[in-house]
């Protein structure tokens, strides 16, 4: 529980005035309300020593004056500590977003997406109601159980030691359920995050689990996962059920102990009558506060077992950071030099991906790389803009370690189109334009342009503004491709790096694109990755690699002079498919 708190501390430091005068407002609004019984005490003990109408005008008009204090201040409590609660929500969402956006791929791929989802919405508003219904209640129930004993045992101390027998029992019972409270909302949690990755894996593969008829399969597995998420939800509700009673079972049996006891003491003589209806009054009060202490612990219970999984995802540290005293780049942006001195990757216990690679790459050259599936082309490329680091060796840009160069820097002047092309639920006009704050309308129709896209982009009812979908369903394979490729183009970098960017185009769609693209690639580090020999063939430098090593480097017609060499074979193939293509 330390820990936990000493987590939360600094977001709470960030509202020292509102809690000041949350808090403030807290224990005013406690001291009106714990007064309220006081009055009517003497009022009671008054009015019987001399009845005066004067004097009941004057108990019930203070009675209703600290009624409308405790009111008051009771309203700004609420609204100060309940509103301070979801301003640390907001802190905390920032916080662990902005953490997230930090964190390397190999983080991702241990985390479900649903799971990460999970812990940030349900776990943070568990962590909001501890915070601000929760520590408010708590404080204000601990407050009036003070002040109200205080005063109780000044006026009969014998009296209040009876009324206080249950407390011991009221304790056992709040540290029993309260940890199987936590346990169990724990697990319920985790089985949150579990249905909600379930959800969101159906819902992006909803289209392979229609075409291989998954559907009853699915929604009986949904099912499943949702009974076992109302059975622990069950679960917590009886432990939660058998609580409440009990501690209502106690505060009705203190009840009685005053009434007896209190009673026996009144008609004994020794004491008064106002001070037993004060007794009972104060009795009255100190129901909501003991029935409070078991949703009030139920809250924190909650609380604390979300704060340890939001803890969980904050203490992931990201493989890649800035380093301490980072490289300066130049203003205008790198060179584009780029070479690999004996660089070696593993993945883990998968082996290695690429063993002491040596690669040099011209600044301002246009290379390709080539090779079978799995031969490290598209791990070559991720360590150019610190997607990810070597296992040994070094990868230099301009000389310089990338090590050295604070990562956003970098990739502030690299483009990527990957593999897999992402579009985000938007505009083809502001998928085009990330990363690029005041693009113009001309700039993207222009990139749009040099990527191939204009004549469909023509052709869509609202042309750029046309809204793509989710990951960019309404456009095909092709079109999203290009749409990445303009994304690339307009952000004007001076590395720019296609890996396989065309495969989902046909070849004549290919050629405008790469004559698009010429003009952009003139005077900048272009790297192409493909399986095409009619995307590569006019890089300045062509390396085939296999295995994780450079097999072959050279111009087309040098690699074409390769007797039995992968390129050779591999132009050989593409000339014999495009003449069964022609002749079919």
């Amino acid at each position: 529980m330390k820990n936990i708190w000493r987590f939360l501390v600094p977001y709470y430091a960030r509202y020292k005035k509102q809690l000041v005068l949350g808090f403030g407002s807290l224990i005013l609004k406690d001291a009106f309300h714990v007064a309220q019984p006081l009055v009517i005490r003497n009022g009671i003990d008054s009015l019987q020593k001399s009845f005066a109408m004067e004097g009941v005008f004057w108990f019930a008009a203070t009675l209703v004056a600290l009624s409308i204090a405790k009111g008051i201040f009771q309203y700004w409590m609420r609204v100060i500590l309940i509103g301070v609660s979801r301003d640390i929500e907001y802190d905390l969402r920032n916080d662990l977003f902005g953490h997230l956006t930090k964190l390397s791929a190999g983080f991702f791929s241990k985390y479900r997406t649903g799971d990460i989802m999970a812990r940030s919405t349900n776990d943070l508003n568990a962590v909001r109601m501890m915070l601000g219904p929760g520590l408010m209640y708590w404080t204000e129930t601990g407050l009036t159980l003070i002040l109200s004993i205080a005063v109780m045992s000044i006026v009969d101390w014998r009296l209040t030691l009876m009324a206080l027998i249950p407390a011991p029992f009221v304790s056992i019972a709040v540290i029993f359920f309260g940890r199987r409270i936590h346990e169990r909302f724990e697990k319920i949690q985790e089985m949150f995050s579990s249905i909600s990755s379930r959800v969101q894996e159906n819902l992006s593969g909803v289209r392979v689990i229609r075409a291989y008829v998954q559907e009853k399969h699915e929604i009986e597995m949904f099912e499943r996962m949702n009974q076992d998420y109302i059975a622990h939800n069950i679960r917590l509700a009886r432990i939660s059920g058998m609580f409440y009673p009990l501690l209502q079972s106690l505060v009705g049996l203190t009840f009685l102990t005053v009434l007896l006891a209190g009673g026996a003491r009144m008609l004994d003589g020794k004491l008064s009558a106002g001070s037993f209806v004060m007794f009972n009054t104060y009795m009255g009060m100190l129901i909501w506060p003991m029935i409070a202490v078991g949703w009030v612990v139920n809250l924190i219970q909650r609380g604390r077992a979300s704060v340890e999984r939001i803890q969980q995802l904050l203490r992931e540290e990201p493989a890649i950071a800035a380093p301490a005293k980072a490289v300066a780049m130049p203003a205008e942006g790198p060179r584009g030099e780029i070479r690999f001195e004996k660089v070696s990757l593993a993945y883990g216990d998968a082996g290695y991906a690429l063993q002491d690679l040596e690669l040099t790459i011209p600044a301002g050259a246009t290379v390709a790389l080539v090779g079978h599936t799995g031969s490290g082309k598209t791990s070559v490329i991720q360590m150019i803009p610190r997607m990810m680091d070597p296992t040994t060796g070094r990868v230099m840009v301009d000389g310089v370690d990338v090590r050295e160069y604070d990562p956003k820097e970098l990739r502030r002047h690299i483009a990527v189109v990957p593999q897999e092309t992402f579009l985000f639920s938007t505009t083809i006009a502001e998928n085009i334009a990330l990363g690029v704050e005041k693009a113009t309308a001309e700039e993207i129709a222009a990139a749009a342009e040099i990527a191939g896209l204009g004549p469909d982009i023509a052709g869509f009812p609202q042309g750029l503004d046309t809204k793509v979908g989710e990951r960019g369903l309404t456009l095909s394979g092709g079109q999203k491709q290009r749409t990445a490729i303009a994304r690339a183009v307009l952000r004007n970098p001076r590395i720019l790096i296609l890996d396989d960017a065309l495969s989902a185009v046909d070849t004549v769609t290919e050629e405008r694109v790469l004559q698009g693209l010429a003009g952009v690639m003139q005077g900048r580090t272009t790297i192409l990755i493909s399986h095409r020999v009619s995307t590569v063939r006019n890089a300045d430098r062509i390396f085939v690699l296999r295995d994780g090593k450079v097999a072959e480097q050279g111009t087309h017609e040098e690699l074409l002079g390769i007797a039995n060499g992968y390129y050779a074979e591999l132009h050989q193939r593409q000339l014999l498919e495009d003449e069964l293509e022609t002749t079919a």
